[in-house]
Parts: C-alpha cells; structure tokens; sequence
C-alpha cells in the first residue's frame, strides 16, 4: 500500500512537472510581449494549478471555433466592397495632411480601408445631447437602425432610445441591436429585452458569458465598440455607451461619467456600417454589407479635402493596428500631444513612444480621472507616474467626475477619437473602433474640448508624487508586474 501512495506522489509531481513545463513553452511559443508572456508565468508559478486554469481561460485569443471561422471566410467578401469603396471619388488621399497620410497607408494596406473625404461631423459633449440626438434620428429612421454598444444600462433618456428604437421596429424600419453580454447584463434582466423582440427588434447577446464554453472560447474578449448607424446615412461613434449618468453607476463613488460621441454624415456612414455588419456577421453567421457610399463629391463641399478614417480592431482583424496607428500618431506630433483615457496602463512600446516624444521637446498631457472604477487599474496607472514625470510628460487628474472619453490631438491638427483605452486589454484584445479626423475645424473643438477638462484637472507635480505614502509604493509595484493583463 506504501509502494502504490509513492507512486500516486511521483506521478502527480511527474504530471505536474509536464503541465508546467507544456504551458510554460506554450506562453514562450505565442511570442507574445516580454511583459505580457513574463506576467503570465508569475501567476503560473506563483498560483500553481490554479494558475494554469487562469492561462488557459484567459491567457490566448480564442474567439471560438465558429467565431473564427465565420471572420475568416468574411476577408474576401468584405476585401472586394472595400475595393469599390477605394474607387470613390471622395478617396483622396492626395490633399491628405502629413499628419493623416502614413495612418491612411497603414489602415489601407493592412485593412483594405481607405479615409474618405466630403463628411459633416458633429462633436456631442453633454450626455443628454448625445442620447437625445440619438432617439430623434432614431424616430426619423426610414430604412434601417443598425446599433452595437458594450453596455446598454436602463434608466433615464437610455430608455428614450429604447422606446424610440420599439416604435421603429413597429412602423417597418429594420432595426439590429447588438449588446455585449457582460457589458450589458442589467440591461438583459430588464423588461427592455422581451418588448424590443416583440416589436420586432433583432436584438443579439454579442459574446455570451457560458462556464459551459469557458475552455472553448476566451471569456474576457469583449464587444466594446460603440456605434449607431441610421439609414447607412447617420453615423454615431465615440466613448459613451448607451447609458444615462445619472443612472449609472451611482454607487461607484467616481461622479457622473464624461463622455463624448461623434454624428457623421457622409461617404464614412457606410464604411462605419460595415465595421457593424462585420460584427453582426461575426455573431450570427447573417451577412449584411450596406449599400456603397455615395460618391458624388463637389471639391467645392466645406470639407471635400478633410478626411475620415476608420480604423476597426478585435479577434479576426489585423493585429493591434489600433495601437500602430496610435504609434504612429505619437511619433508625428512636432509641437503637441493631448491625450485623454480613463484607464491608463501602457505597453512597453507605447510608454516608450510617449517618453521620447516628451524628451524630444514635445509638449505631451495626458489626462486622467482622478478617480476610477476600477481599483486595479487605478493602483497599476499610478505605477506608470513616476517614469512618465520625470520624461517631461504632463498628467493632469480630472476633478469633474469619471473622464471616459477616449482622445488624442496631435499638434491640434488630427485627431482620434473612440473607443479604446490606452491598456492592453482595447489595443490588443477586444471589438474596437478609432475615428482619426483630419478636419482643422473639428480638431479646433476637440482642443477646446481638451482645454476645458484641463482647467477642471489637477497637475500632478514630480516632487510631491515623490512624497506621497511609501506605502502607497508596493501596491503599485504589485499591480504593475500584472498591468500587462489589465
């Protein structure tokens, strides 16, 4: 009996030893970023066998076998409406500034996706604007509502939209509702669900959170673009997901939300509607490419030579081309860079970007909420301070609540504007999606828009970040060696 319990020992020591030793060359195999594969073996060693049920839940990007499938047989049809596109006449990458060309050849070459000129935007700051603008173009729908958001939270004028998007579905208008399951879990134990089906809402749980599927399918990979198209002539795009402030979150200690979107009208409506399309066909298996954009262009049109470009992100898309097109943005800027994020947790490589372009006499500001949602988050931003102070860069805690717009403004002449979030979770894991405008007038907002969180911000000065508490300083070393999992 002894001899069989030495046995059973070594065998599991023996077995162990392999699971390690197999999901060990398995991380250094995936040639991943040395600090996300570094982070991942600290929680395999450290947390043993608990550890590696964590690698395999969450550590690679698994979309699901049908997921991946359906994405890779979309590249060619979606390659040749992308090719038409390309023939518009209001493709002109010829009166593109300098600051917008190399971010039009990247998304173009890596994405088939082209800036396109001849667009009316509209930048929404106020909550209430934004969602009353939404219900309003929703009411005047005609055709076609298509919609696709991380968290859609009941309450106050989020239930306007709701309501105006159930009547459009009863007067005939095709109306495609796709939620993230996770983001929008309130939403999906409201009423709002059974009366969008039964007045005639296709409405899709993007992404379901099944422990049944939990070791076939990454449970984190999120939906967490934000899109309205109405009409494929009206287009809404930004930070803000469909929930009203005052009804959001209101426990979380951080003030009301601050979010901004974008309204496009033009010759982009449809390109946005195809990065919807792609992701209702990603879901469902339903293809739905819209109809091409109108490319009739006077050079006359206020805006015929400021372009739009769209640069989508997420499992089944190019690899991080939102963070190269970041990069890219970065490394451009001559005089200026403003950055707005509400969770701030670089790669190596960004932090890298960001230092030199501080040292090399750029003046760069980041802003950042003063307080966060998320504890972990805010514990592994502020492990990133100290290195930013002391390359020159500017950051800036905002004091007017849960700053959530996503934003960059390079020498006040392009802009982004989205979805993601400067952590590794939006540039290299999620559903996402960047508007990067060349348009002088809009960027002139946005830097205003940018001024203003700036006088309602608090600088952070080096040497009293040097004497805050030490014990203050092994929190953020804890939860910097995990940020590149944030």
């Amino acid at each position: 009996m002894e001899k069989i319990y030495q046995f059973i020992v070594w065998a599991s020591i023996f077995f162990y030893w392999l699971l390690i030793a197999g999901v060990t060359i398995r991380v250094v195999l995936k040639r991943r970023a040395l600090g996300v594969s570094i982070a991942w073996l600290m929680i395999i060693y450290i947390i043993p066998i608990v550890g590696v049920i964590l690698y395999l839940l969450f550590g690679e990007l698994n979309l699901g076998r049908k997921r991946a499938e359906r994405a890779k047989a979309m590249f060619a049809p979606y390659g040749e409406w992308m090719e038409t596109v390309n023939e518009c006449e209001a493709h002109r990458p010829q009166h593109q500034s300098f600051l917008a060309r190399p971010v039009h050849d990247l998304c173009l070459r890596r994405a088939g996706i082209p800036a396109l000129a001849g667009n009316q935007l509209t930048l929404f700051k106020e909550t209430a604007d934004i969602l009353r603008n939404i219900a309003n173009d929703v009411r005047n729908a005609e055709h076609s509502v298509n919609m696709v958001f991380y968290i859609w939270h009941p309450g106050g004028h989020a239930d306007d939209v709701a309501q105006a998007v159930c009547e459009a579905a009863r007067r005939g208008v095709t109306v495609r509702l796709l939620l993230d399951s996770a983001g929008s879990k309130t939403f999906f134990r409201s009423h709002w669900p059974d009366a969008m089906r039964k007045a005639g809402v296709e409405l899709i749980e993007a992404l379901a959170v099944s422990p049944a599927r939990m070791f076939l399918r990454r449970l984190d990979i999120r939906q967490h673009r934000k899109v309205v198209v109405i009409d494929n002539k009206i287009g809404y795009t930004g930070s803000m997901n469909l929930v009203d402030p005052r009804f959001f979150k209101q426990n979380a200690g951080v003030g009301q939300w601050v979010d901004i979107m974008v309204r496009t009208e033009g010759p982009a409506v449809p390109v946005l509607n195809s990065i919807f399309s792609w992701d209702w066909e990603v879901e469902t298996g339903l293809r739905y490419l819209p109809e091409l954009p109108q490319c009739t262009l006077v050079s006359e049109h206020h805006h015929a030579n400021h372009s739009v470009q769209i640069a989508p992100s997420g499992p089944g898309m190019p690899d991080g081309i939102i963070q190269q097109v970041l990069m890219l943005a970065i490394h451009q800027a001559k005089k200026c860079l403003t950055i707005t994020t509400p969770y701030l947790v670089p790669s190596e490589s960004l932090l890298s970007a960001l230092q030199t372009t501080a040292q090399r006499g750029v003046t760069v500001n980041i802003i950042v909420p003063a307080k966060n949602d998320s504890l972990m988050v805010e514990w592994a931003s502020r492990s990133f301070f100290n290195d930013m102070l002391r390359a020159g860069i500017n950051i800036y805690r905002f004091n007017g609540g849960l700053l959530h717009t996503k934003s960059v403004m390079v020498d006040s002449k392009f802009c982004l504007i989205g979805t993601v979030n400067l952590d590794m979770r939006s540039l290299w894991l999620n559903f996402e999606l960047t508007l990067c405008v060349d348009d002088p007038e809009f960027c002139a907002e946005i830097t205003a828009l940018h001024e203003s969180y700036i006088l309602d911000s608090t600088l952070i000065n080096q040497d009293d970040w040097a004497k805050r508490s030490l014990l203050n300083r092994p929190v953020e070393q804890f939860f910097y060696m995990f940020s590149p999992l944030l």
